[in-house]
């Protein structure tokens, strides 16, 4: 039997490889297991628990006001722990996050396979976006097998020198976990929304806002620009998720908080931001995954980042990218919201970032890797 452990520590990650998990588990011959670095403590232990997944190890990482290097190296000291206290004969991480790096590090420290979900992804410019893109590039120098979600992160790992038949091209498992959660989970988080006060209709924006390179003036812009949006479409109701980093949540309140048709609420779990997506009539946003989820919605989606790593949605047109530029957050908005929001919808079946299967052809990769 063999034994995989499957390493993570935010929401996305937990709601990316929860469909990995799940479909792993199928197999009598796999013993998955599941580690949580707890980078995101509640939100991740929260959204394995709707997927009916609880860690096996729980790595509780964080302290306040925490550096890059510190988290660095705790998150290390605790993952080799668990690889000394258990014969691991390969793990799985997801994406660009300290977790992925250091649960990469460490297993090609013990000589451990590591298989990457969501590999290939890039930008090429270190700073946008910090310290994601450099997270990505050196996992895939310690991966063994790369699943990459669309054609254009295979292609970018190819030109990066990365032999064909370690790369398998499977989707985006994003995709697959939409379909993962019950109807009563998603009536449960439509009727909390509604209790409170969020209206499920057709004039519904979503504003998320985090990332550390938006952080001063940057989210400053930001948050004009939606002060301005507000005002102009009163009959519109705006919910912004907000993120806890005081760097965000004391400027957020400041700008925000006393706008009336303004909703702000702490971090929203799954399917309340699935269901608030599935309803929005625009979603603003410099998160990644939901430039991924919002498109098999049809919603529009305007990206505040001046790179992404996500072009296809550029390129299928669900999404634009508008940075922190004030006008072209503006303008580009004010394009949708000036229309009824069925002559705005975009098709959902066509969305660039895959179509549901992606946890079976990962599975499938892995049976192979081991043939």
């Amino acid at each position: 039997m063999k034994n995989i452990l499957v390493v993570l520590g935010t929401r996305p990650e937990a709601i990316k490889l929860a469909p990995v998990i799940l479909e792993l588990r199928k197999n009598p011959d796999y013993n998955v297991l599941v580690c949580n670095t707890e980078q995101q403590k509640e939100l991740s232990n929260q959204t394995l628990g709707f997927f009916g997944i609880d860690a096996d190890f729980k790595l509780d990482v964080m302290r306040p006001n925490q550096t890059l290097g510190g988290v660095q190296s705790r998150i290390l000291t605790a993952l080799s722990d668990v690889f000394t206290n258990n014969k691991i004969d390969a793990t799985i991480v997801q994406g660009d996050t300290m977790t992925v790096f250091c649960g990469a590090l460490i297993s090609f420290y013990n000589r451990v396979p590591v298989f990457h979900v969501e590999a290939g992804l890039r930008s090429y410019d270190l700073f946008e976006p910090f310290p994601e893109e450099a997270m990505r590039q050196m996992t895939s120098r310690i991966t063994d097998l790369h699943f990459a979600p669309t054609k254009l992160a295979y292609d970018a790992l190819i030109r990066e020198n990365i032999a064909a038949d370690k790369i398998a091209l499977t989707g985006n498992t994003v995709i697959d976990a939409l379909s993962c959660l019950s109807i009563d989970t998603i009536t449960n988080a439509k009727s909390a929304l509604e209790t409170r006060g969020v209206k499920l209709n057709d004039k519904l924006v979503l504003v998320t806002v985090h990332r550390r390179e938006n952080h001063g003036d940057r989210l400053g812009r930001i948050l004009d620009a939606i002060t301005t949006l507000t005002k102009k479409y009163p009959d519109h109701q705006f919910i912004l998720p907000v993120h806890p980093n005081p760097n965000v949540h004391d400027a957020v309140y400041t700008a925000l908080d006393k706008l009336p048709n303004v909703i702000l609420t702490k971090p929203l779990n799954y399917p309340e931001l699935v269901c608030i997506m599935k309803h929005a009539k625009l979603v603003l946003t410099d998160s990644g995954g939901i430039q991924e989820e919002a498109p098999t919605f049809g919603a529009p989606v305007l990206v505040m980042r001046y790179e992404t790593e996500r072009v296809e949605g550029v390129a299928a047109g669900f999404a634009k990218l508008v940075g922190a530029d004030i006008d072209k957050i503006l303008t580009e908005s004010n394009a949708i919201l000036s229309q009824d929001k069925n002559e705005t919808r975009l098709d959902g079946t066509k969305n660039p970032y895959g179509d549901g299967h992606a946890a079976e052809k990962i599975a499938d990769a892995i049976k192979e890797f081991w043939k």
